[in-house]
């Protein structure tokens, strides 16, 4: 049974914010900024551009390229933030109203940056094992850098995160595109190295906290962190990019194209020097920045526009996130099962 992509949408905000703003804000080189961090420009959201929302819109644009009837999808999946309109809130039920998908049902997963890559395995398994599932829509918004302190060098990492919205709609015995094999790691050593201290259980948002600036993300221990994580993170990062590949049924030398996350440019050209591929075969999102789980959507879409991907080739989507997760998808790209 082949799960196929049948298109795909994205949803970026006009409002930008330039190399040489993110530079000012953090009171560092433009030159860093364009050149260690990789970033020129990247999406920053309007007074619209709510997290669910950016999804909706994104859903809509994937819709529409489907031509398919909103209210013939049976499942919808929200791959966005938790950091969206209200707290406590089911945004894949909202979404799924906004888009007409009414004869569905819906529900919300999270995995911060991998949840793309975890969601396209859960509704692949869930589409396999029930057979009521047909069509299932995956959408969500990211705007997670509404939590960047720019003044803080522990985040500096981060100063990446952007904002928008995507979309991709999976639909069984769909043979082109074809879903093939996700291959996840996770690692709970590094669960509280990243965290926004204030507005949980064990510190409620208060003013005193509001006045620390403890609402924002923050690195507890970033000395640690970087020693445990410069250890693991290539390796794991290759390892699921490996595993997806060869579960699959291919090799790394059957890579055609890579949709990667946003990272640093020298982890950026690291990783395709490792795999053995060009720079061709992969975007350099450094005029989006990260705009986390949406990254790999984004990569796909502009690979397309820009011919980088055709009929047969082995398309590899490849995510890691703060917790620790790292996540890689391959998919057949085309109407032929090519092999």
């Amino acid at each position: 049974m082949n799960i196929g992509i049948v298109s795909t949408g994205i949803y970026i905000p006009e409002n930008y914010m330039t190399s040489r703003e993110v530079a000012e804000k953090a009171g560092i080189p433009i030159g860093v900024v364009e050149e260690k961090m990789g970033i020129k420009k990247k999406p920053v959201p309007g007074v619209d551009d709510h997290t669910c929302e950016m999804g909706i819109k994104a859903a809509r644009k994937a819709i529409e390229k489907a031509g398919i009837n909103p209210a013939d999808i049976n499942l919808v999946i929200y791959i966005g933030e938790e950091h969206k309109e209200y707290p406590l809130w089911t945004a894949g039920i909202k979404l799924q109203e906004a888009v007409g998908a009414y004869n569905a049902w819906a529900f919300d997963v999270a995995l911060r940056c991998g949840t793309t890559m975890m969601a396209l395995k859960l509704a692949k398994s869930m589409m396999v094992a029930d057979s009521s599932i047909q069509t299932v829509l995956l959408a969500g918004g990211y705007r997670n850098v509404d939590f960047i302190d720019y003044e803080n060098p522990r985040t500096r990492f981060m100063f990446n995160l952007a904002a928008g919205g995507g979309a991709i709609l999976l639909q069984k015995d769909h043979n082109q595109n074809v879903l093939l094999e996700t291959e996840m790691i996770t690692d709970g050593s590094f669960s509280e190295d990243v965290v926004v201290l204030a507005g949980g259980t064990k510190l409620p948002i208060s003013k005193e906290a509001l006045d620390a600036r403890l609402n924002y993300l923050d690195v507890l221990d970033p000395q640690g962190m970087k020693l445990r994580l410069e250890q693991k993170s290539m390796e794991n990062f290759l390892k699921v990019i490996k595993e997806s590949v060869q579960k699959s049924g291919y090799s790394v030398s059957d890579i055609n194209y890579l949709g990667i996350l946003h990272m640093k440019r020298s982890a950026h050209d690291y990783v395709l020097t490792e795999l053995g591929l060009s720079e061709n075969q992969s975007i350099y999102l450094e005029d989006y920045g990260h705009i986390g789980q949406i990254d790999q959507i984004l990569s796909l879409e502009l690979a397309l526009e820009q011919g980088k991907i055709k009929n047969g080739d082995v398309v590899v989507l490849v995510s890691a996130g703060i917790g620790y997760a790292w996540g890689a998808t391959t998919i057949r790209w085309g109407k032929e099962s090519c092999k």
